[in-house]
């Protein structure tokens, strides 16, 4: 029996507007092909929000946010406020609020690697072949929302690092939950013997370990992750680990994929998912037709799965990226000198060739 959500996309700035239709096209034709109903909104947020209404997060978008089951983004940022810091209002600060707001503090981001792409990353494939890991992020605490403060003649800042005990218990419990139902290992990262927050971080974690004896845990230092993660990514099952760090991890991550193109990430809570593709606006693309849609379809493949529950139609989604890969097409991002280049497509010619498959 079909079911039937509300979704609101909000394609962003930049390349979110190209890639976010794909995504949005394969909520359609999954919706068409099992029966179910999939009624869409759209709505504003960052730079494109701002140059319409002056605010990154108008309350219309947030109105509407909470009104549906699932959101679907596309990026967030623009190159004018990179270059001006002084700017007061900046589109990341849109999407800070709606994470507040919604009350979003996981973000889980599957490392998934295709086959097809060992060749794309800069990691040796036998090193990567056989990774499979899925971060978990928290969202809600860290330096990004800690008090900040700024000498007026400009010879200091600071951000306030904090955390507290609830948001570590929240996280860490949906995590231990990921790693029961996957091969029982998580590993927490933290910054243990310099920071107060990761030594709060650790002991908590610790304490919910007790609960789960049938998941082997493991506590790493940043910086002994970061190192780990591309020496010996196959030691990863679930990662744990606070806003920053997780962060610049799943960054780093994203060579395991081959390409930022590729990767899908969820932010949730206890009410409505919110799903994008972790790769930024990238206006140096903007426009051009060339962006991987990739990573946006497999962001509506987390949606279905994790807000809707509808596990088989996500892997259909997945198996059918998975097929255009080995089929031998590619964008840009992830295609290499052995690639023909009439095997070479643009958005459009890439998500089409997924949502044929699914039809």
């Amino acid at each position: 029996m079909g079911i039937n959500k509300k979704i609101l996309v909000i394609p962003g700035d930049g390349i979110g507007q190209e890639v976010t239709e794909w995504g949005k096209q394969a909520l359609q034709a999954i919706a068409e092909k099992h029966g179910h109903t999939f009624s869409f909104d759209e709505a504003l947020m960052g730079h494109v929000a701002i140059e319409a209404t002056g605010d990154p997060l108008p309350q219309e978008t947030l109105d509407k946010a909470r009104a549906s089951d699932a959101i679907l983004f596309g990026a967030i940022g623009h190159a004018k406020y990179d270059n001006d810091p002084s700017l007061k209002v900046r589109p990341e600060q849109g999407l800070l609020k709606i994470r507040k707001e919604l009350g979003l503090y996981a973000n889980l981001r599957p490392i998934r690697l295709f086959d097809e792409l060992l060749g794309a990353s800069s990691i040796r494939p036998e090193i990567l072949s056989g990774a499979d890991i899925l971060f978990f992020r928290e969202l809600t605490g860290d330096v990004y929302f800690g008090e900040k403060k700024k000498a007026e003649d400009g010879s200091w800042a600071s951000d306030l690092m904090s955390y507290q005990r609830y948001e570590v218990e929240r996280i860490a419990r949906k995590a231990f939950e990921a790693a029961r139902a996957r091969r029982r290992k998580l590993c927490s990262v933290d910054k243990a013997n310099v920071l107060e927050t990761s030594r709060l971080w650790r002991a908590v974690v610790q304490q919910i370990a007790a609960e789960y004896p049938d998941v082997e845990t493991e506590h790493m230092f940043i910086d002994n992750a970061a190192m780990q993660l591309v020496k010996d990514p196959k030691r990863f099952d679930v990662v744990l680990t606070a806003n920053l760090f997780g962060d610049i991890l799943t960054d780093e991550a994203s060579q395991i994929a081959g390409s930022m193109g590729m990767l899908a990430s969820a932010s949730v809570g206890d009410t409505t998912g919110f799903y994008e593709p972790i790769h930024g606006s990238a206006h140096d693309i903007a426009g051009k037709g060339i962006a991987n849609p990739l990573a946006s379809i497999l962001s509506a493949a987390l949606m279905l799965e994790i807000s809707f529950g509808l596990k088989d139609e996500a892997e259909a989604l997945v198996k059918a990226v998975d097929h255009t890969l080995k089929q031998g097409y590619r964008t840009l991002d992830i295609a290499d000198k052995k690639i023909p280049n009439d095997f070479v497509l643009g958005t459009s010619a890439m998500g089409g060739k997924v949502i044929a498959l699914l039809q």
